[in-house]
């Protein structure tokens, strides 16, 4: 609004008598009631008489007390008409503008990992999507992503710059900016509060275990976006209605007088976690943190585009380098914890070794945030250098993935660490068969986890898929191997026949003692082995089917060449203790992690 005309009716003398009549420190009216509360002639009279009265000053010092008097009064009703329209805004306002795209973190899956070497971990198929909901286009205006609100009034906007264009006119501009700063600083920071953001120091922030941080990231990204677009952008815009043109960059410095408590707040939680400890857990909430600031950057650029500004965007854009940077260690630090993780005790039953669905489950998050990991991860991982002179590190040849980018890479190098050390961990145990079958397990997880994801069998590519199925098979034919080569040794022919005279027979104690340490030593493989577990359903049934097809047929061959010798004898269910019938039964009991109910069940004989 322009300044009003000078009148042409009113003389000076007038104007001071205007002016005095309003004086609070005099008038009990003047205290009373406020001016712009009143009549619009009332308040077009004074601003007029204010008027007059400072032009009469540009050639006399004679009416300075009337114009500090009137400097106070318009200081007073600037005061009074920000305070009338400065409540916080509406929580549900501030909760409809803006929610999170996604969070999605190591609290996001739902296996929890035993003696909590690994987190605190669930399954990738249980992390949160939260959908945009959009705010009423009754209530906002949308540019692109900001969404401002009108903050006061239109008539009330009016009657402020009317008030500052006079005071800055008459050399009050530092009080104008300071009155305006410390209503509005107040509201700010109330509807900054309504968000749930603390005043902590990045020390304090730093302190925080890390469930109670997790939570505190989710509020944030919430507030950070809620702040940027719709209560800094909001200010600004009031600034600049009521400011604008009034003076060098004065609607930018009164928005930096409002709203810089609450930026610097918002900002240092930021930079805390930015700068915090790098651990493997942390790594899904600071991409969601990432993700979100650099969502944010160019609507902070556009809020934050003056000179008076410029501390608050640089900070931003160094928070988001930090973060990038905390993202590539964590995968470097992941990558050591997997590598050099001890084999302590074997887990019971060589089925799936927790740090195998800590890892793969992990994987399964990163392939989540690809888009923002294959702009973050630029190098290709370095399977020597750094480890170079480590015995156990896999050796690893990534030249026929060339195709593939440096993220995929380490995710493929992630999984050979696991495979290196899951090679360890095989051996500690004693028996050879179930040191196989562990492997066999894990490496079958481990195949089925990339098959079962779109987005990592998509960046893993089939090349290595088939090298761990590879793995996979060489594992379970090395179990059948170990186990079954010494069962079906009791049942060849070699050693059972005595020669004699012109005719050869069967050594009928040979026999017994072959029967007898065929018996023996499949009872002692049934009873182990049930305790020892394959959780995948269909990869157990179709180990079984695999025994079976080598045990059963040599078995009942055996016996059908050797039965009547052992029948004709004393005592023969001593010797032949086991139909085909019972061996195939026996096969069920397989892999099932429990004992056997009972003893090899043997059919009527």
């Amino acid at each position: 609004m322009e300044p009003p005309p000078p009148p042409t009716t009113t003389t000076t003398s007038a104007a001071e008598k205007l002016i005095l009549r309003w004086d609070s420190s005099v008038s009990e009216e003047a205290r009373d009631r406020m001016i712009f509360d009143g009549d619009r002639l009332d308040i077009e009279n004074y601003l007029q008489a204010v008027h007059q009265v400072q032009r009469s000053m540009q050639d006399s010092l004679t009416n300075s007390v009337a114009l500090q008097i009137a400097m106070a009064r318009l200081e007073d009703e600037f005061r009074n008409i920000l305070v009338s329209h400065s409540s916080p805004i509406d929580s549900q306002k501030l909760l409809d503008v803006e929610t999170p795209r996604r969070s999605c973190s190591s609290s996001c899956f739902n296996e929890l990992v035993v003696e909590n070497d690994y987190g605190h971990l669930l399954d990738s198929e249980g992390h949160e999507v939260m959908l945009k909901q959009e705010s009423s286009s009754r209530i906002y205006r949308s540019t692109n992503s900001i969404r401002e609100i009108d903050l006061i009034p239109s008539d009330a906007v009016n009657d402020l710059r009317s008030i500052a264009e006079l005071m800055i006119l008459c050399g009050y501009s530092r009080e104008c900016i300071q009155v305006y700063g410390s209503v509005r600083k107040s509201s700010v920071e109330a509807s900054f509060n309504k968000l749930g953001i603390e005043k902590l120091s990045i020390g304090d922030i730093q302190r925080l275990d890390w469930d109670t941080l997790e939570t505190k990231i989710r509020k944030w990204i919430r507030a950070a976006k809620i702040c940027v677009r719709m209560i800094f952008s909001s200010e600004k815009k009031v600034c600049e209605l009521i400011f604008e043109g009034l003076g060098e960059a004065t609607d930018d410095s009164c928005f930096m007088e409002t709203i810089k408590g609450p930026a610097v707040q918002l900002f240092n939680f930021a930079e805390a976690i930015s700068i915090s400890r790098r651990a493997p857990e942390k790594l899904f909430k600071i991409l969601d943190l990432h993700d979100a600031l650099s969502d944010l950057l160019p609507d902070i650029e556009t809020v934050f585009d003056s000179k008076y500004s410029e501390s608050i965007r640089v900070q931003a854009e160094e928070i988001l380098s930090r973060l990038a940077e905390a993202v590539r260690g964590i995968l470097s630090e992941f990558e050591n914890k997997v590598l050099s993780e001890p084999s302590k005790v074997p887990v019971p039953g060589g089925t799936i070794h927790p740090l195998t669905r800590y890892v793969m489950n992990y994987i399964s998050l990163i392939s989540d945030y690809k888009q923002t990991l294959n702009e973050l991860i630029v190098s290709k991982p370095c399977n020597g250098g750094r480890y170079s002179g480590d015995s156990n590190m896999p050796d690893m040849d990534f030249s026929d993935m060339e195709n593939q980018s440096p993220l995929a890479l380490h995710l493929i190098w992630m999984i050979a660490i696991l495979q290196c050390n899951l090679e360890g961990k095989s051996k500690c145990y004693k028996d050879a068969s179930l040191a196989h079958l562990f492997l066999m397990n894990n490496v079958h997880y481990i195949a089925n986890k990339i098959k079962g994801s779109p987005e990592l069998r998509e960046m893993i590519e089939d090349t290595y898929l088939r090298k761990l199925t590879g793995k996979f098979r060489s594992s379970a034919t090395s179990y059948q191997r170990s186990t079954w080569v010494r069962v079906l040794h009791c049942l060849r022919d070699e050693g059972l026949h005595s020669s004699g005279g012109f005719s050869s027979g069967v050594s009928k104690s040979a026999l017994r003692e072959r029967f007898k340490s065929f018996n023996a030593i499949f009872e002692d493989v049934h009873r182990t082995q049930a305790t020892w577990l394959v959780p995948d359903t269909q990869l157990r049934e179709e180990l079984r089917i695999s025994i079976s097809e080598l045990l059963i047929p040599a078995y009942r061959s055996f016996l059908g060449r050797f039965r009547s010798h052992i029948e004709s004898g004393r005592h023969p269910e001593n010797y032949i203790k086991y139909s085909v019938e019972d061996l195939e039964d026996a096969v069920l009991d397989f892999f099932e992690g429990t004992p056997a109910s009972q003893h090899l069940r043997r059919r009527s004989q």
